[in-house]
């Protein structure tokens, strides 16, 4: 049977061994790509935002041509309908008799592509709901499973461009992570150029599969958290809602709505794995703190007036940990 220690060396192996590959085709995003792993150990979908031609369905292709998973991508429009989406029954016939049979639709996948998916009409992002939780969807009455491992990859660009639609805050919750995809540097750019005006052709080949996700998984969740480190959690995402008697001023005058519960496992998910690839089989606060962006921003609710006083979900999460720096447990307000 075997160790802690090599387990932990094999989970970094097979993680850094993915990012290698991925790194053959895009230039740089290495935090992106890292977190877009990081979910997808733990079980979790993600969310891509950011202006186009950044690369990000450029990101989530590459990422599924290095896992042996089957892939998909939905192009989503303001026409767009649900059936589109899930699938939906029509008439077949076999010797004479005709009935009603399922057509798949795309989102039967292992990793499904939702590109712009903030295009598409609300009735439509409905359809997208039960299938990220529950791993099914319901037609004409009927419940379908979703293949395992189940991944949507969203990509979405930032609501004030033009026929963006918000999604609703059930959807958001859904996510595992929302990451902001940046512009590229200089030099990164130079080596975009390089890589797609000549003749560099490389691409991305399969080296995980889904068993060894499911594995790496199973290894992340049985990573042990100490209590202090779990009540940690707990009081830094209730230092996200503006009726805790911990929460930071600026929570109270800012904030609308904290995080869900969903934030707190989250968080708590992230860190383990973030501790096997730092080596370790405990978790660090350092580690909740690597997470806490990804895992909260779009968790958290701003009242109206903080957009005009330039105040960000991000500047909210930077001070429930700052206020927290000092913490210990027995000074909590309960």
């Amino acid at each position: 049977m075997a160790t802690e220690e090599e387990n932990v060396k094999r989970f970094r192996e097979a993680f850094q061994k993915a990012l290698n590959e991925i790194g053959k085709v895009i230039v740089g995003q290495g935090e992106i790509i890292e977190n877009v792993l990081i979910a997808m150990v733990a079980g979790g979908h993600v969310l891509l935002e950011g202006v186009p031609g950044l690369g990000k369905t450029l990101i989530v292709r590459t990422l599924a041509q290095t896992l042996d998973l089957s892939f998909s991508r939905i192009q989503f429009t303001p026409d767009l309908m649900p059936a589109d989406i899930t699938g939906t029954q029509i008439l077949a016939e076999e010797k004479g008799n005709r009935f009603f049979q399922f057509q798949h639709g795309p989102i039967f996948a292992h990793i499904v592509l939702a590109d712009e998916i903030n295009r598409a009409t609300p009735k439509t992002q409905s359809a997208m709901l039960e299938a990220m939780q529950e791993r099914s969807v319901t037609v004409a009455g009927e419940t379908h499973n979703l293949p395992t491992p189940f991944f949507v990859l969203a990509t979405q660009n930032p609501i004030d461009m033009e026929g963006a639609y918000p999604l609703p805050e059930a959807q958001l919750d859904r996510f595992f992570f929302k990451l902001i995809v940046p512009s590229p540097t200089l030099h990164e750019l130079m080596s975009i150029l390089d890589r797609t005006t000549g003749t560099y052709t490389n691409s991305a080949t399969s080296v995980l599969s889904g068993d060894d996700l499911l594995s790496m998984r199973e290894l992340a969740r049985a990573v042990p958290m100490a209590s202090h480190v779990r009540e940690y959690i707990a009081a830094l995402v209730l230092a996200t809602h503006p009726n805790s008697p911990n929460a930071p001023a600026e929570v109270k005058q800012f904030v609308r709505f904290g995080s869900s519960p969903r934030g707190a496992q989250t968080l708590a998910l992230g860190a383990k794995i973030r501790a096997l690839l730092a080596g370790r089989y405990n978790v660090s606060y350092d580690d909740i703190h690597q997470t806490a962006l990804p895992a909260l921003r779009h968790r958290i609710i701003l009242e109206f007036g903080a957009e005009n006083d330039g105040v960000t979900t991000a500047d909210i999460i930077n001070k429930a940990i700052t206020t927290l720096s000092t913490w210990d447990k027995n000074t909590l307000k309960v």
